[in-house]
């Protein structure tokens, strides 16, 4: 329990759900809103990551499944550095 908090705590920092949280709160002064909205939609997508994450590691040997995210991850940096080298990121 403490390793996922302590992942999932980093990977939010500075994130772009933290930057919409801040926008919104900014922006509709409604702090407790935000909060409860946002508090429900990472529960949510949460659960979703457990159950298709449960149901997929009875089919696919988790060591796969650590690869493909793995290459997923880095094609999406790959995808991110091509854009800013090829000055469409601004």
């Amino acid at each position: 329990m403490m390793l996922a908090f302590g992942l999932l705590f980093l990977a939010e920092i500075g994130d772009k759900t933290q930057l919409a949280v801040l926008t919104l709160t900014a922006q509709y002064k409604s702090p407790i809103s935000v909060f409860v909205g946002a508090s429900l939609a990472l529960v949510l997508v949460t659960i979703i990551g457990v159950i298709l994450g449960e149901v997929v590691s009875r089919y696919i040997p988790v060591m796969y499944i650590q690869i493909v995210s793995g290459l997923f991850f880095v094609g999406i940096g790959l995808f991110i550095l091509w854009q800013a080298f090829s000055g469409r990121l601004a």
